[in-house]
């Protein structure tokens, strides 16, 4: 019998003991328990390096930052207020927590991970690990490219329009960190597109052959949603934005090309191959028949 990698996870008294729901329920309170203390400690860190932290956080506002400056952009400065007594100092907490989870995130999904990845076969786990790895880096890519190019053209307009020269902005922090904290979540999420269109076309529900036909609508929709995401008058902007989330739509399309597509392509060939050797098999069975009654 051929090895497909189907390795079932292994039983007890075959090198491992096996394990109540309660057991389980135990590890997985210790992982959650480990997984919250890295992510305490990170924010710990995070929350002691106040000046270190919010010059990060807050160097979009300001023509000095490295993104406008590569774009040319003409010096302008935006100047944040507080409106209440405990919101420096909540957001400050907040912001270092969420310092905290993503300096400590390769650490949780590693936990997690090693949490379920006994019970999965092998091949299961190979993807699962494909999945997860992809995934997180995905994800971080799409908060570094809003950090660097989204949020800080969204600030600009937004800091800097005025319905009248009479009427001064005057911005708050809470609205700042908002909106940065939102748009980093979207924008990280649809950077997951090439990875739910792998798990999808896995599924079978689309292929790259689906995805060409419908690329039309796709930029008409991709258009929309970077307009949405950047409010801003000029071309410019919108096509910086659009950008990137179109070469994910195509790089979706090569790899459901070469993972699903691919693999469909070879499928005849190996039924074929598989259809001969069952046929080898059956013809060289009957020869060694004949030879025994012979």
């Amino acid at each position: 019998m051929t090895d497909t990698g189907r390795h079932s996870p292994p039983l007890e008294g075959q090198g491992e003991v096996s394990m109540t729901f309660w057991d389980h329920l135990d590890e997985l309170r210790g992982v959650i328990i480990k997984s919250l203390v890295v992510m305490a400690v990170a924010a710990s860190v995070a929350f002691c390096m106040k000046e270190e932290l919010f010059a990060v956080v807050l160097a979009p506002r300001t023509s000095d930052f490295i993104s406008y400056r590569l774009m040319g952009i003409e010096p302008f400065s935006i100047s944040l207020m507080n409106t209440g007594l405990t919101e420096q100092f909540l957001i400050h907490m907040k912001t270092a927590c969420y310092a905290g989870l993503l300096v400590a995130s390769p650490y949780i999904i590693y936990a997690l991970f090693g949490f379920v990845s006994p019970a999965l076969y092998d091949n299961e786990r190979k993807y699962a690990l494909l999945l997860c790895g992809s995934g997180y880096l995905m994800f971080m890519l799409g908060t570094v490219v809003n950090y660097l190019i989204i949020f800080p053209l969204t600030v600009r307009f937004l800091g800097t329009y005025q319905v009248s020269p009479d009427v001064a902005n005057m911005l708050t922090l809470q609205s700042y960190m908002d909106t940065l904290i939102m748009m980093s979540l979207v924008m990280g999420v649809m950077f997951e597109l090439p990875v739910v269109s792998w798990i999808l076309g896995k599924m079978g529900l689309v292929n790259a052959g689906m995805m060409r036909k419908w690329r039309r609508h796709a930029i008409v929709a991709i258009l929309t949603v970077s307009a949405i995401i950047t409010p801003t008058t000029d071309a410019f902007t919108l096509f910086v934005v659009a950008l990137p989330i179109w070469l994910l739509y195509e790089v979706s399309i090569v790899i459901l090309k070469f993972t699903v597509d691919g693999l469909q392509f070879l499928r005849p060939f190996s039924s074929k191959r598989a259809k001969l050797e069952r046929t080898d098999d059956m013809t060289g069975g009957r020869h060694t028949r004949k030879g025994n009654h012979l």
